[in-house]
Formats: C-alpha cells, sequence, structure tokens
C-alpha cells in the first residue's frame, strides 16, 4: 500500500508562502507559512518552537515541539535578580529561561567547563541558545517557495551564527542551512549540535517511538539516580540494556516513572543521509529529520519523565529529545576534546581562524495510517521522502523537491 501526502484546502488551492511576526506562548516568533505547515522560530535563542500541520482535525495539527510548562522570557533579557526565583541559580538558567522546542547548541554542547565561565554568564549548551536572534538581509518569496534568514552574534565566545530556513510552497518540509564562523585570530575546537526537542502531548511515556539509522552505541556513564537504562552500557540500536541488566527495546520513551536516561548511537556513514523519525500512535502525525553523516555523526537521545526536581523543572517535565551533530555526549567542550573519539569517530569539530562552516538538514512532517508500526527505512528519490513501515508492505510518501538542497 502507498499513501501520499497532500493537501486540500477549503478555497481549492495551496496558499502562498507567507512570513509574519506573532507571539508564541508570549514570545516574540517569526512565523512561516505555506499551504501544509506553520513553523515558529524564536527572536531569543533562535529556537524552532513549532512545527506543525497548520489545518485539520486537533490531533493532525498537533506541535510535537516541547513548549515548557513553565512561562519562559527572552533569554537575551535575563535578570538575575528579577529571574533567578524563577529559574534557579545553576549554569542551566539562562537556557532553562527561554528553552522551547529545537535549539542549537554552541560552541558548547553540555555545561561549561569551569566556574569561570559560569561567573561570565556562560551556561548549559553554549552561547548561541540564549542570544538574540535577528533578521538578516531581505525576505526571498516566490511563488515556489520562501527563504527566511536570520542570524546572532555571540561576543562571549567570539562566534557568528546564521540560518536559512526554506519552505517550499506546496511540501511538508522544512529545509534548514546553518552557518557559524570563527571571529577569532586563531583555530579551536567545537561542539555544534541540533537539540530537537519534543513534549506533551505528543511525547508520552511509553507511548512515543524514535526510529532511526544508526548502530552502535552507549548509555552514557554516572547519570545520577533513576536512569531507566544501564549506565554505561553498550547498546546496539535498538537494543539496549534497562537498569536491572535486561534486554530492552529502545524505541519507545522508556515508561518507568520518575525515571530518564541518555544514550549515543553512531550513524550509518555510509549512508548519503541518515534519518530519525517520531511518533506517537495517539496523533496521525510523523515528524522527521534528514542529515549528512560527515556533519552530523553522532546522535543522542534523552528522555526525562519527572526526575528532575530542580527549579524551573520542579519534578514536572516529559520530554524527549533527539540531539544530532559533531559530539555524542552532553559533557562540555573540555572533556568531549579530552575523550578525543569513541568508536574510531572525532567527539569534537575543529574550525580554523576566521573560518566558516556550514551543515544542511531537513526537517518532514507525514500523516501515519491507522495501527501504523513505525519506520524501518526512509529513502529520498530528489522529488519525495518514502516511508517504509516496519513489519508491512505499507509506505507513506511525501513530496520533497526541496530536498534537493540536502543532496
Amino acid at each position: 500500500m502507498r499513501i501520499v501526502l497532500f493537501a486540500v484546502l477549503a478555497a481549492g488551492a495551496i496558499l502562498a508562502p507567507d512570513l509574519r511576526t506573532e507571539a508564541f506562548h508570549g514570545r516574540q516568533a517569526f512565523v512561516l507559512e505555506n499551504g501544509l505547515i506553520r513553523v515558529s522560530a524564536l527572536r531569543g535563542g533562535g529556537h524552532l518552537a513549532e512545527i506543525r500541520f497548520r489545518s485539520g482535525a486537533a490531533a493532525r495539527t498537533v506541535n510535537p515541539m516541547r513548549v515548557p510548562h513553565y512561562q519562559t522570557i527572552e533569554p537575551y533579557q535575563y535578570d538575575p535578580q528579577r529571574h533567578d526565583a524563577l529559574y534557579g541559580s545553576d549554569s542551566h538558567r539562562w537556557l532553562s529561561s527561554g528553552y522551547m522546542g529545537h535549539l542549537l547548541c554552541f560552541p558548547v554542547f553540555g555545561a561549561p567547563s569551569s566556574p569561570a565561565e559560569v561567573r561570565i554568564g556562560l551556561g548549559q549548551h553554549g552561547e548561541a541558545p540564549i542570544v538574540e536572534w535577528k533578521p538578516v538581509g531581505d525576505l526571498e518569496q516566490t511563488p515556489d517557495g520562501i527563504k527566511f534568514r536570520y542570524g546572532a552574534d555571540l561576543p562571549k565566545t567570539q562566534f557568528r551564527v546564521d540560518r536559512t530556513l526554506t519552505l517550499p510552497a506546496d511540501e511538508a518540509l522544512m529545509v534548514v542551512e546553518e552557518w557559524v564562523e570563527n571571529l577569532a585570530d586563531y583555530d579551536r575546537p567545537i561542539n555544534w549540535v541540533q537539540h530537537a526537542t519534543f513534549g506533551p502531548p505528543f511525547i508520552d511515556p511509553g507511548r512515543s517511538f524514535l526510529d532511526l539509522s544508526g548502530g552502535r552505541g552507549q548509555v552514557i556513564a554516572g547519570a545520577g539516580p533513576g536512569n531507566s537504562l544501564e549506565p554505561d552500557s553498550a547498546l546496539n540500536w535498538p537494543d539496549g540494556l534497562d537498569s536491572d541488566g535486561t534486554k530492552v527495546s529502545l524505541r519507545p520513551f522508556q515508561p518507568r516513572p520518575h525515571s530518564g536516561t541518555y544514550f549515543a548511537v553512531l550513524m550509518d556513514p555510509k549512508r548519503p543521509l541518515n534519518y530519525f523519525t517520531m511518533y506517537n500512535p495517539s496523533f496521525p502525525v510523523l515528524i522527521g529529520y534528514l542529515f549528512r553523516a560527515s556533519e552530523n555523526p553522532w546522535l543522542g537521545d534523552f528522555q526525562e519523565n519527572q526526575r528532575f526536581a530542580g527549579k524551573p523543572w520542579n519534578g514536572k517535565v516529559v520530554t524527549r529529545a533527539v540531539e544530532f551533530g559533531t559530539t555524542p555526549f552532553p559533557e562540555g567542550l573540555r572533556r568531549s576534546v579530552q575523550r578525543g573519539s569513541m568508536f574510531g569517530t572525532s567527539t569534537y569539530r575543529w574550525i580554523g581562524a576566521r573560518e566558516r562552516l556550514k551543515m544542511t538538514f531537513a526537517v518532514f512532517l507525514a500523516e501515519t495510517p491507522p495501527k501504523f508500526n513505525g519506520v524501518q527505512e526512509v529513502s529520498t528519490d530528489g522529488r519525495s521522502i518514502t516511508l517504509h513501515e516496519r513489519a508491512s508492505t505499507r509506505t507513506i510518501t511525501v513530496p520533497a523537491r526541496g530536498l534537493s538542497m540536502l543532496q
């Protein structure tokens, strides 16, 4: 069986692509739409807070991205005297204050390397997700699609980051081109990781399933109490070890209450494009990402099920994040450099003096049929994305001519 994704609007035609500025959960957002999908990119931190179908029943238009249960702020407006009481006093507070959906971890993945960095305002996952992102250049808008560019200066770490978001006119697809520029006159190491964070109601313990094109991996060591998997254990996707050492599937969000985990997987280096997909059988929607292993060799799966009691999570957060990029574990830049490599693959990347680097990935949405079993394989032919269902002959085809930017 072959299912083709399409949209039928009341007016009988695909809407022209559009960009406007709106408030999204009290935050300033650049909102892009075409006839099929809606994307909201936040000025504070650049986060992709909303990626969803724009029409249909409530189940179809669910936003898979995480929106915190607490009110967030523009992180670049953080005032310790006003906001520490709300977001805590550790190095995570700046990120927590504005963290929503997909964020860029740069130039660090994980915690700062020293108390000195914290004192000057460097927190979890680097400077990129807490500064102000502004539009760059003119909006490119044609009947074929829309291109919106925005970016930010990172004054403390002396970098520049830029993104172009491209929405074709008639496809449930967004292509993201991202640049990082070293403004310093010397070479240095970096972590460069995309942190795609999903949340309720789309994320539900035991009900949200991940599929991906990886293999060998490892559970993080020393993650503290409540790890739902055996710490520091080896895995071979999709099989891992439960906290009691028994074999367990890693595809579902691990259902144990008040627990969490993080594991890293090495993506397939032989594939031209690697993928991951996430779905919940309670919703007829799947979200997927496509990216090159040469740019993003690692993928991490972070799960939090009401384990962390500190502010502002307060034991209430349920989330699953898929983090793909240069680095397997959120252990900070210094530790990733000290580690050097894992499974024969580097755990950080190098950027030259005044060098500018680019990477590209794509995000897509698909409608899933009843009793969907998950994804066995994702293939592309330059015009479409085909999802091959597990234990089935059914396929779902998503038109994706815009994917040529990633070929």
